[in-house]
């Protein structure tokens, strides 16, 4: 492999993030490439852990855009700080100030409010990382809108004309696919699916996020949570399901899979009333004796 992604996966586990070759490669050319990098997969995989990974391995800021039903380009970019507007007003009420000269006063850069996708454009300090979560969940209005935006990095604000990226962000884009993302979005992007994580990985991964979690254990846990996912359930827990429970269950003192435990710990990992219900005495029995971590 290329050495200097071999640099980025190695920065990335010391950040505690386990990446495979293929994340660490999709983030090193999406950087290299100046491309956004759409990142899709199951809930709790670690879609938007890697961008906040990503900015504390270059050392710079992380943008964050939630996306929502309902989002709008002005929400996104900015807006007027209306009530510094209308003190300014007041004051040159007492003063002899031209109109025109007043409305170039109010409608200057210091009264503007940078939401996430304007203040990425406008960072002075060197490239951020903007991560756009959830993208799924916007409409497609909002998509067709975002796409010019990472088309070009400027935007127009119709007081002050067009404003251009000093540096150009690195851009993560996730989305859970409660939605289809049109297919000119997609073009503009490179594209990584994350997986739900091996036995393996996700055992690194508890030890690495748990500190002082015993090997024994964090296998445990593990097991436990590759059984629960082969389940029908309605909400299959991911990752960060799996590290609020070994960090509930380091907290409990516990060395291993205690089944007493277990039930009474299920709510950190199944956000869902029918999947408590359907993990029964006797599923839950089996699904500790599978793990190995029950005495």
């Amino acid at each position: 492999m290329n050495t200097e992604i071999d640099a980025l996966q190695t920065a990335m586990a010391r950040e505690g993030y386990i990446a495979e070759p293929d994340i660490a490669t999709a983030a090193f050319l999406a950087r290299e490439l100046r491309k956004p990098l759409l990142v899709e997969g199951e809930a709790g995989v670690g879609k938007t852990e890697l961008a906040k990974v990503l900015a504390r391995v270059a050392g710079t800021e992380l943008i964050r855009l939630q996306c929502y039903e309902g989002l709008d380009a002005n929400t996104a970019l900015y807006e007027w700080n209306y009530q510094r507007q209308l003190l300014r007003l007041r004051i040159a009420e007492r003063e002899a100030y031209d109109p025109d000269q007043l409305e170039e006063m109010i409608f200057g850069r210091d009264y503007l409010l940078e939401r996430p996708l304007l203040r990425a454009i406008t960072r002075r300090e060197g490239p951020a990382v903007l991560l756009i979560d959830e993208i799924d969940r916007a409409d497609a209005g909002f998509e067709a809108f975002l796409l010019e935006v990472l088309s070009e990095f400027q935007v127009s604000v119709p007081e002050l004309g067009t404003i251009k990226a000093e540096h150009v962000p690195s851009v993560i884009l996730t989305s859970n696919r409660t939605r289809e993302i049109g297919d000119a979005l997609r073009r503009r992007c490179l594209y990584l699916y994350v997986e739900l994580p091996t036995l393996e990985k996700e055992t690194r991964i508890l030890q690495g996020k748990v500190p002082g979690l015993n090997e024994r254990l964090a296998l445990a846990v593990a097991r436990f949570m590759q059984g629960v996912r082969k389940r029908e359930l309605r909400k299959a827990p991911g990752v960060a399901e799996s590290i609020d429970w070994a960090q509930a269950l380091f907290r409990l003192q516990q060395q291993h899979l205690d089944p007493a435990v277990v039930r009474v710990t299920l709510g950190c990992l199944l956000k869902d009333e029918h999947d408590l219900k359907a993990i029964d005495e006797r599923a839950l029995a089996e699904l500790v004796e599978h793990a190995g971590g029950s005495d």
